[in-house]
């Protein structure tokens, strides 16, 4: 039995890129330490299955087909910097998405799908793009200000035509990801 590392994901548009950067240089300036994603690797989880058999694959790629056959491409507005659980407590530095229920949408469909066949049902979503995760409280303070100084900075308009499934392999310098299936709106 052979397995991989999936996930369901929208990648971030090239042309936001800059912006984001512009928020993560910030951080860069404080003394602590952040783990950042990559630009390249920026996106939004629809969903995290973990390692999962590839047997399954074509039945989970079905019924992702299913689903996203009902849906158009959309535009979403990616704005503002946050982080979980709150900026008291901060382990995830995020940028946000506003107009989101086309996402939570398509996300509900697909989680209602990957519930059926066995997968477990999503507690709580939240349509954000991970920027980087924050490793020690050193200079939490710091850090709060600079996340409070974007939390309405405007990043941008994105389109979304598409949502691909993704192989990710862990390794010491930070997780590879592989498009495994792209699913076209």
């Amino acid at each position: 039995m052979t397995q991989v590392r999936a996930f369901l994901a929208i990648d971030s548009d090239e042309d936001l890129k800059p912006k984001i950067n512009k928020i993560i240089k910030e951080f860069k300036k404080i003394d602590t330490r952040i783990k950042y994603v990559e630009l390249a690797n920026l996106h939004l989880t629809l969903k995290f299955f973990g390692d999962i058999d590839t047997n399954g694959l074509d039945v989970l790629k079905k019924a992702i087909s299913n689903v996203v056959s009902d849906f158009e491409p959309f535009s979403i507005k990616v704005k503002g910097c946050g982080a979980f659980p709150n900026t008291s407590h901060i382990k995830v530095i995020w940028v946000g998405i506003e107009d989101d229920a086309i996402i939570r949408d398509l996300h509900d469909k697909l989680d209602k799908e990957f519930t059926r066949l066995g997968f477990d049902k999503d507690r709580k979503f939240s349509t954000h793009l991970t920027i980087g995760r924050m490793k020690t409280a050193k200079n939490k303070k710091q850090v709060k200000e600079v996340i409070e100084e974007f939390e309405e900075f405007e990043i941008g308009e994105m389109n979304v035509d598409r949502i691909i499934l993704k192989k990710s392999t862990l390794t010491p310098s930070g997780p590879i990801y592989e498009d495994m299936e792209i699913f076209e709106l």
